[in-house]
Formats: C-alpha cells, sequence, structure tokens
C-alpha cells in the first residue's frame, strides 16, 4: 500500500517573514485598515455635491457611481447634489445663449433657465441615476421643486459691495428634507437637481423656479438631513493658502480660521467656503473641498487617513478627525 501524499503547500503562501506572497495581500490590507473607518461612518448620512470635471469625463464619472454605491453598501446613506456647469454653457452655446457669472455664480435669464431646468433634471440627473442603477435599484432623482424639497427667494450677487442682480438665480429660503429621508430610510440613494421652487406662492403658479449653485444646495440640505459629512468635489485640490502666487493647500481649517479668509477668495471657491462654513456652523461635523479628477478621491476621504484637500471642522473641533482631509 502506497504511502498517503503529503499535503500539498497552498499558492502563494506567505514568506517565512510572514511577508504577503500573494498578489491579493495588498488589497487585503487594504480592505482590513479599511474596517475601523467603515465601523465609524456605519449608518451616517454623507452629503455629495458632484461637479466639475469628473461630471464630463466618462471614466469619472464611472468612478464616481461606484464611489457611491459603495459608500451604501458599507452601511453610510450617501445623498449626492449634483451641479451641471458644463453641460449648461455647452448647451446654451448650442443655442446661441451667452454664459456670464457673477461671483462665481450664472447669470440666469428666463430663457436661460429653461435650458438650465432642462439640462440638470433632464440630462445630467438621468446620467448619473442610469449608472447607478446599472448595478440595481438603488437611485431615485428629483429636484428641490419636488414636495417643496427646496424653496428659495431671489439672490443678488455682490460686485464690491453693490448688489447685482443676475436673474432666475435663488438663495434658499427653507428645505423640508422629508422626501430625501424617506428615500434614505427605504434604502435608496436621492440624486438631487438643484432647481428650487419660489417661496413666493404667486411666482410658482406662474411656472417660475430659480437656480440654485449646487454648492450652495449640498450644504442647505446636509444641514437639514444632520449630515456628518459635506464632501465638495472640484477640479483643484483644494483651498490654496496663496493663489495664485502659491499651490500650497490649507489641509485644515476651523470654522472662525476660514472666515476671516473669505474675502481674500477667488470667486469661483467663495460659494464651495461659504457653502462649507454653513454646513460646519450648523451641525455638520466636517466639509471637505476634495479633488474630483482623483479616481476614488471619495473613498480615500471616508476610508483612509490618505485623503487630501481641505476640511473645514466647528469651532468646537472636539471628536473630529484631525488627520489630512
Amino acid at each position: 500500500m502506497s504511502a498517503s501524499p503529503s499535503p500539498r503547500p497552498l499558492p502563494h503562501s506567505p514568506g517565512r517573514d510572514g511577508s504577503a506572497g500573494h498578489a491579493a495581500g495588498p488589497q487585503a490590507r487594504a480592505l482590513t485598515a479599511a474596517l475601523p473607518w467603515v465601523a465609524r461612518h456605519h449608518g451616517q448620512t454623507v452629503v455629495i455635491k458632484f461637479g466639475g470635471h469628473a461630471m464630463v469625463d466618462d471614466d469619472l464619472k464611472a468612478a464616481f457611481a461606484m464611489d457611491i454605491l459603495y459608500l451604501r453598501h458599507a452601511g453610510l446613506n450617501p445623498v449626492v447634489v449634483h451641479g451641471g456647469g458644463p453641460q449648461i454653457s455647452a448647451q446654451l452655446g448650442r443655442l446661441g445663449l451667452e454664459s456670464r457669472f457673477e461671483s462665481g455664480l450664472r447669470v440666469t435669464t428666463d430663457e436661460a433657465m429653461e435650458v438650465v431646468r432642462m439640462v440638470l433634471a433632464g440630462q445630467v440627473q438621468r446620467e448619473l441615476v442610469g449608472l447607478l442603477n446599472a448595478h440595481g435599484p438603488h437611485a431615485v432623482g428629483l429636484t428641490g421643486e419636488d414636495a417643496r424639497l427646496m424653496t428659495a427667494v431671489k439672490h443678488y450677487a455682490d460686485r464690491d459691495g453693490t448688489p447685482v442682480d443676475i436673474g432666475r438665480v435663488g438663495e434658499i429660503a427653507h428645505v423640508d428634507a422629508g422626501i430625501v429621508q424617506g428615500l434614505i430610510d427605504n434604502g435608496r440613494i436621492p440624486v438631487v437637481s438643484p432647481i428650487a421652487r419660489p417661496e413666493d406662492d404667486k411666482d410658482a403658479a406662474e411656472g417660475g423656479v430659480f437656480n440654485v449653485n449646487a454648492d450652495t444646495a449640498a450644504a442647505a440640505l446636509a444641514v437639514a438631513l444632520g449630515a456628518e459629512t459635506l464632501l465638495i468635489l472640484t477640479d483643484v485640490e483644494g483651498l490654496y493658502r496663496n493663489w495664485p502666487d502659491s499651490d500650497e493647500v490649507i489641509p485644515r481649517l476651523t470654522a472662525g480660521e476660514l472666515t476671516g479668509l473669505l474675502p481674500r477668495l477667488s470667486s469661483g471657491m467663495i460659494p464651495k467656503m461659504e457653502s462649507c462654513l454653513h454646513a460646519v456652523n450648523n451641525g455638520v461635523r466636517s466639509a471637505r473641498v476634495i479633488d474630483g479628477r482623483v479616481r476614488n478621491s471619495i473613498l480615500l476621504q471616508m476610508f483612509t487617513d490618505d485623503g487630501a484637500g481641505t476640511v473645514v471642522v466647528p469651532d468646537d473641533v472636539s471628536g473630529v478627525r484631525e488627520t489630512t482631509a
């Protein structure tokens, strides 16, 4: 009778020094390292403003959708508020309409508002909802008009202390987040277009709506939901310390420090940083401006110590992560 064969060694087993010999070793370590972050954020609501180059690059759009799905399956409650600046400008250009901005806000005539509404709710939102729902019945699209989610009053831009009429641009007056919370409670991912119903019922009855800056809308919704975190994706690495003379990114600011910096910021960063400030001054534990051009930047923020960008925290920072943003 022949002897039983010796057990075969496992393929790619660890070496004698304990080092991983299998190609999956680094991935397994990454998953293990993420566990404390997953546990910390489990059950929390995270509002993500989707905008910038990530919206027009197909690979980045697909990666963004997978990041959002990962958050959902890791036990978080992601809510997406999207912009649509590049798409709106492109459509306005095709129609021979000019794109103009004041203090970082789009000048929105009645004619332009029809384009804004069509592009945001009919194009950008539907594409993102489609990407998310390719992997299951997860996402539901809505606008700030739905169930009076967002109501707004007319907003004027500021030009050297003088108010400037920029058309149908709204400043959020009230958020009734019940419809969004209901979707969260039902396991869905809300995807919100920043179009608001006028507070004035007469204006609303006549079909008037407001274009709301997506950063502002995301911050207001984060506050109304009692979100843990607001993430704003943009096309820069974060808030620069002394732009354009320096490209050094400020990793972390308290609300008070940001208040002092606001008057010196470039016009494009003002709505983003004002939104971060509003969020942390009204109960959101942290607000982060991150580079949406980096694949999986959301996961790096939420589940590792390697996130980059700028984080804004309340002046009372007890309990807020003090690592990189």
